[in-house]
């Protein structure tokens, strides 16, 4: 453990900041594409004729190295952070989108009928039944676009040093200090454990009716949850 938490004093942080740059440099990227997201699923379950193409766009986003989004994008955001959010806000869509519309559309028919009927407009209804519902594969999504989010910070590292804990990386191969990137290992793999954890927990506050691992509990019938939305 001799030198494990000893950070060179080139990256200009500790080991506790470095954290907290590797978790903002992950996350705010996973927020922003779920704030892309959301609507673009509206639209898809609107007009079903755009999800193929809206697919088509994440998956071929996706398919792109990072290192060619950090190329094109580093002349006009420079050697930045946010050289490294934008791709990964855009990879996240590959996930949350399909995640958010498939969710959406497991609502009954039922259920939406009686929203319609109560005056629900499609953005009400959408809001506040129909996302309630999909909640459960919505948490799914996240969880894989922020264990994602939360691995490829790292590359950010050839840019500037701006991989967060990916830097590390790169200093055990510059220092001949391999303690430095089991560090950036371990505490990677923590993060993701952490945050993945949080989001579990997350589902189970805004989903209390699904069933307990475990455990035998009845579902919350669609009208409780459609009158709760009314109420709000």
């Amino acid at each position: 453990m001799n030198g494990f938490f000893d950070i060179p004093s080139d990256l200009q942080h500790s080991w506790a900041s470095l954290i907290g740059v590797h978790l903002r440099e992950a996350l705010l990227p996973v927020v922003a594409g779920l704030l892309l997201a959301l609507p673009l699923a509206l639209l898809c379950n609107r007009y079903r004729w755009l999800y193929p193409p809206v697919l088509g766009v994440t998956t071929v986003l996706y398919a792109v190295p990072s290192l060619a989004f950090f190329v094109v994008l580093i002349d006009w955001t420079g050697q930045t952070e946010l050289t490294v959010m934008i791709p990964l806000a855009l990879y996240s869509l590959v996930v949350l989108v399909p995640a958010i519309a498939d969710g959406v559309r497991s609502v009954p028919d039922e259920t939406l009928s009686a929203a319609t009927a109560m005056g629900f407009g499609p953005v009400r209804r959408y809001l506040q039944v129909q996302l309630p519902i999909a909640a459960p594969a919505i948490i799914a999504g996240l969880r894989v676009a922020t264990a994602s989010s939360i691995s490829l910070v790292s590359v950010g590292a050839l840019i500037g040093n701006q991989g967060a804990l990916g830097n590390l990386m790169a200093a055990a191969q510059k220092y001949d200090r391999p303690e430095l990137a089991a560090n950036a290992v371990l505490t990677t793999a923590v993060l993701a454990v952490l945050c993945d954890a949080a989001l579990v927990l997350l589902r189970r506050v805004l989903t209390p009716w699904m069933p307990r691992s475990g455990q035998e509990r009845t579902a919350a019938p669609r009208e409780e949850l459609l009158t709760k939305g009314a109420a709000r």
